[in-house]
């Protein structure tokens, strides 16, 4: 996923209101960037005073304005659209449910992902991480998992991290637990939400515990492997499941829904997660 390099939230500007000009979302946007007025004026091709003026209220964009700075800016369409309210323009970028039928073709495609990719486990999230889809073999992996943890919507980062989830089972718990914080912590970074935020703060509350075996032989995190990849290691009855994982999103959506939809993807780390998991979609 192309996300910004991550940087303390916690200094970021605070997120304007909706009802708030245009000149404040541009300015928390630049800055969130790390961009200066000159720098932003340099990659949108404006003039460092005609920036400083839309900034400071001075002057009103265009929409053609409006949607380039965004796109220097890397906003999210989300955002885009707040942009564009802001500055007196309607939003641009639709926001559809995936039983949209203008969605039909998407959704097939995540359904084709997630079915193709069985015998392994792969599950399609929101902005926020909560479950939209997935395939037949997540469910024997969340198996164990306290029922009010499993109620709709499923969040997938509090039901792994959650001592009362999947968290006991997880054999690199430290490792798998700093791994998921930190790419909480560059999603932040990135669109500056708040729900994210939180999200963050409370699974950094969760006590750490005792993981749910000691982590296979070679380290915490899985020997040779954890220097190119951060593994999952969960435990489970037939022995340590070790997985790597990829994330796939849509390229050059126009729907908010779509940019913010991605699909987990695990592969088995070794030849006895592969076998084990064989042998599970077969008993499933």
């Amino acid at each position: 996923m192309n996300i910004a390099a991550p940087h303390s939230p916690a200094a970021a500007p605070r997120q304007p209101g909706a009802r708030e000009p245009f000149g404040m979302h541009l300015r928390h946007w630049r800055q969130r960037r790390r961009l200066s007025q000159l720098d932003l004026a340099q990659e949108a091709e404006v003039s460092t005073r005609h920036l400083s003026y839309v900034e400071t209220g001075r002057a009103a964009p265009s929409r053609e304005m409006v949607l380039r700075l965004a796109e220097r800016l890397d906003v999210p369409l989300r955002e885009r659209n707040a942009l564009l309210v802001a500055a007196g323009f309607a939003p641009m970028y639709r926001q559809r449910g995936l039983d949209d039928p203008a969605l039909a073709a998407a959704r097939r495609a995540v359904d084709l992902v997630l079915k193709g990719h069985e015998p392994y486990p792969a599950l399609a999230v929101d902005r926020h991480w909560n479950l939209v889809a997935h395939n037949a073999l997540v469910p024997l992996l969340m198996a164990g998992a306290a029922p009010e943890l499993l109620k709709p919507p499923i969040n997938v980062l509090r039901l792994s991290l959650h001592p009362d989830g999947i968290a006991p089972k997880i054999a690199n718990l430290v490792q798998w637990r700093a791994h998921l914080l930190e790419r909480l912590l560059q999603q932040v970074a990135a669109t500056g939400d708040a729900t994210l935020q939180a999200l963050h703060d409370e699974l950094a509350a969760y006590p750490i515990g005792t993981p749910g075996s000691r982590a296979p032989a070679g380290g915490s995190g899985g020997g040779e492997l954890s220097s190119v990849v951060v593994p999952f290691q969960l435990v489970t009855p037939g022995g340590v499941l070790s997985f790597i994982s990829t994330t796939t999103i849509f390229g050059t959506p126009v729907d908010v829904t779509l940019q913010e939809l991605a699909v987990e993807s695990f592969f088995p780390a070794d030849a006895e997660t592969a076998a084990a998991l064989a042998a599970l979609a077969a008993a499933a």
